[in-house]
């Protein structure tokens, strides 16, 4: 089962995107450009929407990341524990980092 969700900008494209892939008891949630607030809680409960044990955050083709999606990805471990990965991309990395959060167990080294 897939789902996907992308904010509209008025004919261009779009700055963010978010889909969910079941597979069993896995989801995978890939992500794609700006998660900020007005679009982490959309990547929160896209992740949160099929029962699953464990997820996979991809955060690869993420090119912003601010506070407000950083506290989704605190929640998200925090409902997830030890069953997270997160796949960053360069700005997501750099970012974790940032705020102390680059030696997490579910960040992936990249």
């Amino acid at each position: 089962m897939c789902h996907c969700c992308s904010v509209d900008q008025g004919g261009a494209a779009p700055v963010f995107s978010v889909t969910a892939q079941v597979d069993g008891d896995q989801v995978r949630v890939q992500v794609t450009g700006e998660v900020d607030m007005a679009t982490a809680d959309t990547m929160f409960q896209t992740a949160l929407r099929e029962p699953a044990e464990q997820l996979t955050l991809d955060l690869r083709a993420v090119t912003f990341f601010d506070s407000a999606a950083i506290h989704a990805v605190v929640r998200l471990a925090q409902r997830f524990p030890n069953a997270l990965t997160v796949l960053p991309s360069p700005q997501v990395r750099r970012v974790l980092d940032i705020s102390g959060l680059g030696d997490q167990d579910w960040l992936v080294p990249t």
